[in-house]
């Protein structure tokens, strides 16, 4: 984590579908978290995922289209081997967002709304949470990386999607009063410097992580990047960037510098607010939410933790790039540090005493003694029969 970074960002454009479903699916394969993701071995066309609606746009859809093979991101992650150590369970993440649709087939029976959160027009907030928790269906679809956390649906936006700092901030307080082990929050603002870092810190005061993108998945065109972007920049939030499904950022995609992770964030599917169809999306914000979910996973196998360590242990214990590459597997198996950052020196070993020399003496002794008269009773079993047998007689008889 840092204490204020500063970021680049230019434009990126809207994500379609068109542009991105070739990019989008792999079959099941375990890759690392740099390895290059081969051409899509089965992809479809699905509806591209907003954070905003514009005046004219109407509410999200049920998609009528379904991913057919595991999404990219699963193997990139390396979750075949990280599944079986943690999935989440007794964890709750909170979703600072346009909301979670609490009937969501994926997420059912596991998110708790404050307020109207539980309504989600946009499907921003509701795609987020499956890329953390969602369960995949009987015909398959992507699975979240936490798939046994709970869900905490708190409104960080209006209902239309468009967010404002005191609205964040607001979200952040009464996600970390409920209990929320992680926040993930979805947007990144250029303004509400003071708000949104006073509320990062009372959700650090109530042992709560805070993740967030480092940037805006994208700005107007002709918009001046801001120096920094919040709550990422406040201290204590774990700051993420994306990648693609070759292991780059879209050559349009923000230019990003001061970020403490980077996850896959572009051409990532999940679900939406209504229906079991699938949705695509690219941009920090999902990058995040992926951080969200592989933070459950640390919290819950390791529920002595803090915030703070949880933070370090992702951190650390990441694939080494600028910046470091989410590795579940890795954060759920590391060689805990200590605070400077190395392996904890092993106690030395205490070697008991020798006996003393008198005891041990006499009992070699003692032990001898009792050997040589077992060694001459067993001859004399042998010996004496055999010379009966052959009529032996002592000398002089």
């Amino acid at each position: 984590m840092r204490a204020m970074p500063r970021a680049r960002v230019r434009p990126r454009r809207r994500p379609r579908a068109s542009a991105v479903t070739a990019a989008l699916l792999t079959t099941a394969t375990a890759l690392g978290a740099v390895g290059a993701v081969p051409a899509a071995a089965d992809s479809v066309g699905l509806p591209v995922v907003r954070s905003v609606l514009a005046e004219d746009d109407t509410c999200a859809s049920v998609s009528g289209e379904k991913a057919k093979a595991e999404p990219w991101t699963l193997g990139s992650l390396g979750m075949a081997r990280a599944r079986p150590l943690s999935q989440g369970a007794g964890t709750t993440v909170a979703v600072v967002d346009t909301g979670v649709a609490e009937g969501a087939p994926a997420l059912s029976g596991r998110v708790t709304a404050l307020g109207a959160a539980g309504e989600d027009c946009v499907g921003h907030g509701t795609f987020a949470a499956g890329l953390i928790a969602a369960t995949p269906g009987d015909d398959g679809g992507p699975a979240g990386l936490a798939p046994q956390a709970r869900i905490l649906a708190v409104r960080g936006t209006g209902e239309r999607g468009e967010p404002t700092a005191a609205q964040v901030a607001d979200g952040i307080r009464r996600a970390a009063d409920e209990g929320a082990q992680v926040i993930y929050v979805a947007v990144a603002l250029d303004s509400g410097k003071s708000q949104l870092t006073d509320a990062v810190a009372h959700a650090n005061g109530k042992d709560a992580l805070v993740v967030a993108p480092v940037a805006p998945d994208a700005l107007p065109r002709n918009t001046e990047p801001a120096p920094w972007y919040w709550p990422a920049a406040a201290p204590g939030v774990l700051a993420v960037t994306d990648y693609g499904p070759d292991g780059a950022r879209p050559t349009d995609a923000p230019l990003v510098s001061g970020a403490d992770l980077a996850a896959p964030g572009d051409a990532v599917v999940s679900i939406g607010p209504k229906g079991s169809g699938h949705f695509i999306g690219s941009g920090a914000s999902f990058a995040a939410a992926h951080v969200a979910g592989a933070a459950a996973l640390v919290r819950a196998r390791y529920p002595e933790l803090k915030a703070a360590q949880v933070s370090r242990r992702l951190t650390e214990a990441a694939y080494p790039a600028v910046p470091p590459r989410l590795d579940p597997y890795a954060a759920l198996t590391a060689v805990p540090t200590n605070a400077e950052g190395t392996a904890p020196r092993p106690e030395r070993a205490v070697v008991p005493p020798p006996p003393a020399t008198q005891p041990r003496t006499r009992a070699l002794v003692i032990a001898g003694v009792g050997g040589g008269l077992v060694l001459l009773v067993a001859a004399g079993a042998v010996v004496i029969p055999r010379g009966r047998a052959r009529n032996w007689r002592p000398a002089g008889s």
